[in-house]
């Protein structure tokens, strides 16, 4: 191949210029490129360190608030809980239950939902501890020493929320109904409901369907012999009264209490089978437990003393679980317009904390020759009961 002399000479004049252009911008390029370089770890370096930093500082914050979110869910979040009112039946075994169907709270809105989260923000201010302390001493969960198991509308949720105040309590919010309808989840699922306890705490929690319920003594025996089991109990003609209240401020389109009541109220025949009518009836529910449990590991819980006298009674408790006195009348605060007293500090002027809206309902007015029969029909009932609990709770 020829070249052409112009051609030949435009490229022997233009190849050196080109090739020095090149070399220099590559120079500049790879010091552009280094310095660029140095700028980006410097910097880089920098923000990693203090994110590094504050993640760290945020996980120890983070899971110190998944600690006290998860006590808090193993109170709340159980999928069938029963929110008893203040003072205020259970529910039946083998009974005609029909108007007490809706003990779930997903069928009941989130008016109690609020209440209980309510309650254990009141609990925590109360217990007062850091969660950095309890870790660092040692929390564990522990299956409860002592249960409320019972009754309905009797006020196991004040004394409930009375102990709680106890330092030495550590206590479920919600019902977990273990024994009566998830004993086949397991004791490890039951334990991972309880909150963290200190040692020397007691674990507890309350289901008041426990006292009725036909298989709930040996189970709970069977978890452990020594368990201390607290009954609260109320004249039964109220309580029965105090349960339609409730069903009634849910259902408002069902019969009449003195329809429910009776099988045949021409002849006066009461219907057992009503839970209501069946709750009360004490003494045949209490043949249950004794059989295996001694007397002396149960203690029943005046009801009507919980309101007249809650200081008085938290002291026949407080001694039963084996604590000190740490619940006094300075704790209470009667609330005139409820009608049951309120809980609040010993020290300073905050207000006092009273159970939801939803306690210490109005009862409907009763024909008081349903009130009278249904007082003779309880009668020999609570004969039986005083006698075998020895103390006379002036129902008659």
């Amino acid at each position: 191949m020829e070249y052409s002399p112009i051609y030949q000479n435009l490229h022997v004049v233009s190849t050196s210029p080109v090739k020095n252009k090149l070399f220099v911008f590559c120079i500049m390029l790879s010091l552009w490129v280094y310095m660029i370089y140095c700028c980006v770890g410097y910097c880089s370096t920098m923000p990693r360190m203090m994110v590094s930093s504050a993640n760290s500082k945020h996980s120890q914050h983070v899971d110190v608030d998944n600690r006290t979110e998860h006590r808090l869910q193993n109170e709340v979040n159980i999928e069938s809980e029963t929110q008893e009112d203040l003072f205020d039946p259970l529910f039946g075994i083998s009974s005609r239950d029909l108007l007490n169907n809706d003990n779930d709270l997903e069928n009941r809105g989130g008016e109690d939902w609020d209440e209980i989260k309510s309650e254990q923000r009141t609990l925590d201010d109360n217990v007062g501890s850091s969660p950095f302390n309890e870790s660092a001493q040692g929390e564990s969960k522990k299956l409860p020493q002592a249960i409320i198991i019972g009754v309905k509308k009797g006020g196991t949720r004040a004394l409930l929320e009375f102990l709680r105040v106890h330092p030495d309590i550590r206590a479920v919010g919600a019902e977990p109904h273990f024994f009566d309808r998830n004993y086949d989840k397991g004791l490890e699922w039951y334990r991972d409901l309880m909150p963290e306890t200190l040692e020397g705490q007691i674990t507890m929690e309350k289901t008041p369907s426990y006292y009725i319920t036909k298989d709930v003594p040996a189970r709970i025996h069977t978890m452990s012999s020594d368990t201390r089991l607290l009954v609260v109990v109320r004249d039964p003609v109220t309580r029965a009264i105090s349960d339609y209240t409730q069903t009634r401020s849910k259902k408002t389109d069902i019969p009449s209490f003195e329809s429910l009541a009776f099988k045949n109220r021409t002849m006066g025949l009461i219907d057992t089978t009503w839970s209501a009518v069946q709750i009360g009836m004490y003494a045949k529910h209490l043949e249950r437990w004794l059989q295996y449990f001694p007397k002396d590991q149960l203690l029943f819980v005046s009801g009507e003393r919980l309101i007249s006298d809650p200081a008085g009674e938290m002291a026949r408790v407080q001694d039963f679980l084996g604590l000190r006195r740490a619940v006094t009348h300075k704790h209470f605060h009667f609330n005139l317009a409820k009608g049951f007293p309120c809980l609040k500090r010993p020290e300073g002027n905050s207000k006092p904390h009273c159970l939801g809206k939803t306690k210490g309902r109005t009862h409907p007015n009763i024909d008081p020759e349903v009130v009278q029969r249904l007082r003779e029909f309880y009668q020999p009932f609570n004969r039986k009961f005083y006698q075998m609990t020895g103390h006379d709770f002036g129902w008659d």
